[in-house]
């Protein structure tokens, strides 16, 4: 039972000693004087609160005066933004370097964080405006938005990377020998994960061959979609279904693409059908009628509407039409709306579609088993199909 008490004893010692050590005390003292440190303490934490409510009140003036000036001081909504981001930096920069100043870190620290704080701020500036200026330079040299977001990736990593060296440098870090490191430690990250290296790779591929790009609508194996984005380990597209599907670059570098908006008009076709004796010119203008009549449909190239079979149930049309590439995503509403009112042409101009059908004929004369013997006469079975 002693030895429990003397264990909570001095666990009751340390804490008392390590409060002590905390405001300001040390062990080197004869007696412990807890109402003068304490006294330090309560000044300290004084000097803090008014430094913070100074900097605070400082950071409030000068937001105040960004925002109601900002029109006579000839910033847009961008860069306000900018201004007032770059404000809360400095706020919370200057608090932290005065509540360290008070609670006596070593100058040394304190210097290497101001430095590191001024560092990381122009870093962050730099990667904040590099997505714009990298906008405004290839928009002016009429390059594509598929090199834009490469560049952009590329200079962000790159960014990051120096500035987190940079900062790490003001603390004493030997970067030279941090890089090497990086370097032995990337070379068996790679070799750990080459699909993601090769999805890497094939990124960088897409990107600079510009087969498709950011906008286009494209098919991919059973996929079909319009490109929403291109980063360097995936391609996503989004599906007339508004589902994104998301496929790994080393998949569609392998893949065969169909980029079906490359050109200013693509072409797509559709099959009617009609009767042996229907009038093949009175059902070619119904169709080019009907073509001309929809707004998707361009009058440049002329669409046609040719016989493309003589088949067993019909005569069938080849109706060949041009649309705009922002037209594809809407193609299967468009060729059903054309089916829909070709029919109804049809119909209006007593010309008939006919349907698949089989006429089976029996002769009389042969003696048929008993339960056949009602249709011993001749016997017509005609097989239907839904009409096209």
């Amino acid at each position: 039972m002693a030895g429990i008490t003397d264990f909570f004893q001095e666990i009751i010692q340390d804490l008392h000693t390590s409060l002590y050590l905390a405001i300001g005390g040390s062990l080197e003292e004869d007696s412990r004087d807890w109402q003068t440190h304490a006294v330090e303490l309560t000044s300290t934490g004084i000097k803090i609160v008014i430094l913070l409510a100074v900097l605070g009140f400082v950071y409030w003036l000068a937001n105040y005066v960004l925002k109601h000036n900002h029109r006579r001081l000839h910033f847009n909504e961008r860069r306000a933004k900018i201004a007032r981001s770059f404000l809360r930096y400095v706020w919370i920069v200057a608090s932290l370097i005065a509540v360290m100043s008070q609670i006596n870190i070593e100058p040394t620290t304190i210097k290497a964080t101001a430095k590191a704080s001024i560092w990381a701020g122009i870093y962050y500036v730099l990667w904040t405006s590099s997505g714009h200026i990298i906008h405004r330079v290839l928009q002016h040299y009429g390059l594509s938005a598929s090199i834009e977001q490469l560049l952009k990736n590329i200079l962000s990593v790159l960014i990051l990377v120096l500035g987190l060296a940079s900062v790490m440098a003001q603390f004493g870090f030997d970067i030279v020998s941090l890089v090497a490191g990086l370097g032995i430690v990337g070379l068996a990250v790679g070799f750990a994960a080459q699909s993601t290296l090769a999805n890497f790779i094939a990124g960088i591929t897409i990107l600079l061959e510009q087969s498709f790009q950011v906008g286009d609508w494209i098919s991919i194996s059973d996929r079909e979609g319009r490109v929403v984005l291109i980063s360097l380990r995936t391609t996503h597209i989004l599906t007339r279904d508004n589902i994104t599907v998301i496929i790994p670059n080393s998949n569609v570098a392998s893949s065969e693409v169909i980029n079906l908006t490359a050109k200013n008009f693509v072409r797509f076709d559709i099959r009617v059908r009609i009767a042996f004796e229907a009038d093949v010119d009175a059902a070619r203008e119904v169709i080019l009628n009907t073509l001309k009549d929809t707004e998707a449909v361009l009058s440049r190239p002329e669409s046609s509407a040719t016989i493309a079979e003589i088949g067993e149930y019909g005569v069938y049309f080849i109706v060949r039409f041009w649309v705009k590439p922002a037209s594809v995503a809407r193609m299967p509403i468009i060729k059903e709306g054309l089916y829909e009112n070709i029919k109804s042409g049809f119909d209006t101009a007593g010309i008939s579609i006919p349907y698949p059908h089989m006429r089976l004929l029996m002769p009389k004369d042969v003696d048929y088993p008993i339960h056949t013997k009602p249709f011993a006469t001749t016997m017509e079975v005609v097989k239907k199909d839904a009409p096209q």
